[in-house]
């Protein structure tokens, strides 16, 4: 019997369907050794040297593992094909005693039967440089995380976290929160005049061109041109005619599947990383665990001859061989880009979303619709438009229109979209015009005159994060998801709808770091970073030689920090909840389990109250009752008023009464997720129906 490991269970039924017997798969759940939990684990003086152990949560496996591979002949790793994946493959190794010269690891970048057969009869020797590069980062996050963080909770409240990439994203919200509330709107005016051609019924809009000496800033200016312009011939000067042409989209790559999922179908962060990993790791279809895109972790465009040629046949049936370019479509990857593995693809074009849309959720189908249409359209021939650009004259001012019509689809017949304005609308630039000739007089229907005031940049979303963090090459593929979760775990950041903003401890924490580690905790040392790290993966540089001039600056700045006597102050945040005790206004404050309402007059009053709101009366003593969660993760529901009220329910109760005995009543869900209200007294019977919930499917 041969044994293959791998990281991930998911994975497990889909590549035992393509090995066959003779083969056992076994998956570790992710990392199984790393640095321990509670003690620093790297050894300065020692050249940095790392102190492993194995994972508390991981023992049990280990166990399971050693036993299994006491009986195989064959040992496989077959971990994730990227840094990380190397390096869980040489703590295995290192586990089950291999030898450095043993060819033991293989890779695929895609989990189907040819991709896996072909690795099979390619095992390697496990890539040091790529475990090294793994090991430089983890050292460095451990060095900026165990000693930068009880630093910032010394001087400013306890339990904060500071993190080398994690930092550097929550700068650059804060300096974007700061851009806004430094900005000054200026007042500006757009005009526009809605013309028609003669003998026709339909009407376009033109816009007066204004440049930087003519920009209109105030109503006065804006209806001295209005009242210049209203009774003006409006003649055309001058028609420029052109063909146009869009280029296909690149293939989708970590980041860019990331913002697209967000903004076309509506997925967050977290649900897109769900979602993707089930796509590869393999779904239950008809014919058993079946993988249905490549690997999801990449920051390449790359595609190989394989999937091209799969893709140019399945356009010549289906759309015709016009809608193919004469040459495949080649994409360039970013220069920062490891380009370790193809772009995110579909495996087989053979399962397209509508075919495998029955056996999918919700999530999972849009999001491989997306892949796979954006697959297909990379190699499509460009979208053709006949453009036109329209000068008009009237009086001594100039206006102009711009239109478009689509001549041929191209890649837009798989992957169609609008082009929006930030205000939603379509552009004008791909509305059609009548035909226009130059000398041709149109007909003024009236004048739009508009006040507009600039705006202040937009704050980033989870997607326009991660653009930017690409663009500025802080993080890889692998670290952009956690990095912004972290941040929202720690309480940094919070959401409004779709929008991240850093909270009052975020900005405290990123001005703090900005004053003491500016030259550490910013976008160009972050990037730079990542570049030494893709040097020592490429073999150019020793990792201990990296961490240790990092260090020798870091450590300075340490020290410097630590003997500053600057505490920073918190705002206290009042809340609008008056003490019953002593009459003061509560304030929030935020201890071990999150945040909770104090009395300001501590310690001569003590009060306390959760922070959340109450959700009912107390049917014993009126007071307000609030929903707790026990220590095994129930909800339940308390009155606020204990100890001397010691009500307590697993079922929220409301004011209304038991009409059959006086009772208090209770809400409760029946099975099927209908909702019901039902006596409390466990001797009366009375129930009664209030409306159906029908169950959502858990998505996370």
């Amino acid at each position: 019997m041969n044994l293959v490991i791998i990281e991930g269970v998911g994975k497990v039924d889909t590549i035992k369907k393509y090995l066959g017997t003779g083969y056992e798969v076994f998956a570790t759940k992710g990392h199984v050794r790393d640095l321990p939990e509670k003690t620093f684990g790297v050894d300065i003086k020692n050249n940095f040297e790392p102190e492993y152990t194995i994972m508390l949560d991981k023992k049990s496996i280990i166990t399971d593992l050693k036993a299994k591979a006491q009986k195989a002949e064959q040992i496989y790793l077959a971990t994730d094909p990227d840094r990380e994946g190397e390096a869980i493959s040489w703590h295995l190794a290192h586990i089950l005693n291999f030898k450095p010269e043993d060819k033991c690891r293989i890779e695929f970048n895609e989990i189907s039967k040819k991709a896996i057969q072909k690795a099979m009869l390619e095992p390697r020797i496990i890539n040091q440089n790529l475990v090294n590069a793994q090991q430089a980062r983890r050292v460095l996050d451990r060095i900026v995380g165990y000693k930068l963080s009880p630093v910032i909770s010394k001087k400013i409240k306890p339990r904060l976290s500071a993190g080398r990439v994690q930092s550097v994203a929550l700068k650059i919200l804060v300096e974007r929160e700061l851009e806004i509330a430094g900005f000054k709107p200026e007042e500006y005016w757009n005009i526009n005049a809605l013309l028609s051609k003669e003998g026709q019924t339909g009407t376009f809009k033109a816009q007066l061109v204004t440049g930087k000496n003519t920009k209109i800033e105030n109503k006065e200016q804006a209806d001295k041109i209005t009242s210049e312009v209203k009774n003006a011939t409006f003649t055309v000067t001058k028609v420029k005619k052109s063909v146009t042409k869009m280029h296909a989209p690149a293939p989708y790559i970590t980041s860019t599947l990331q913002q697209d999922a967000l903004n076309k179908i509506g997925l967050s962060l977290k649900k897109t990383s769900q979602s993707a990993q089930n796509l590869y790791e393999g779904v239950d279809l008809p014919e058993g665990k079946t993988a249905l895109v490549t690997y999801i972790r990449t920051d390449s465009t790359r595609i190989s001859e394989d999937a091209i040629k799969m893709a140019r046949e399945y356009i010549s049936n289906k759309y015709g061989n016009n809608y193919l370019p004469e040459k495949p479509n080649f994409y360039a990857s970013k220069q920062s880009a490891q380009d370790a593995h193809e772009a995110i693809r579909p495996i087989s074009l053979a399962h397209t979303p509508e075919s495998v849309k029955q056996y999918l959720s919700i999530e999972n189908y849009k999001l491989y619709k997306l892949i796979y249409d954006r697959f297909i359209a990379c190699q499509m021939s460009e979208a053709t438009y006949n453009s036109v650009a329209v000068d008009i004259n009237a009086n001594k001012y100039d206006f102009k229109v711009t239109g478009r019509t689509l001549v041929f689809t191209g890649f837009t017949a798989a992957y169609s979209y609008i082009e929006e304005t930030k205000d939603g609308e379509e552009k004008d630039e791909n509305k059609k015009l009548p035909v226009l000739n130059e000398d041709e007089i149109l007909r003024l229907n009236e004048i739009i005159s508009e006040q507009k005031f600039t705006k202040a940049p937009p704050r980033y979303s989870e997607a326009g994060l991660i653009k930017v963090m690409e663009e500025k090459g802080i993080g890889r593929p692998a670290t952009y998801t956690p990095t912004i979760l972290v941040l929202d775990s720690r309480g940094y950041t919070e959401k409004q709808g779709k929008i991240l903003i850093p909270t009052e401890l975020g900005m405290t924490v990123s001005d703090w770091l900005t004053k003491h580690f500016n030259n550490i905790i910013n976008v160009t040392f972050t990037a730079k970073m990542e570049d030494e790290l893709d040097k020592i993966e490429e073999g150019n540089i020793e990792w201990q030689n990296l961490i240790g001039r990092f260090y020798n600056n870091f450590a300075e700045n340490l020290k410097k920090a630590d003997l500053d006597r600057e505490k920073v102050k918190m705002a206290v945040e009042e809340s609008d909840v008056i003490c019953e005790k002593c009459g003061a206004r509560m304030v929030i404050r935020e201890g071990q389990y999150g945040k909770f309402l104090a009395c300001p007059n501590f310690p001569t009053c003590k009060n306390t109250k959760p922070f959340n709101k109450p959700c009912a009366v107390c049917p014993q003593c009126g007071k307000d009752v609030y929903k707790r969660t026990s220590k095994a993760g129930k909800t339940f529901y308390a009155c606020s008023g204990y100890p001397e009220c010691k009500y307590i329910s697993w079922d929220r109760p409301i004011t209304e009464k038991c009409p059959d005995c006086g009772s208090y009543l209770v809400e409760k869900h029946s099975k099927d997720g209908a909702l019901f209200v039902a006596c409390s007294n466990g001797d009366c019977k009375y129930t009664k129906h209030i409306e159906y919930k029908k169950p959502e499917k858990e998505t996370e």
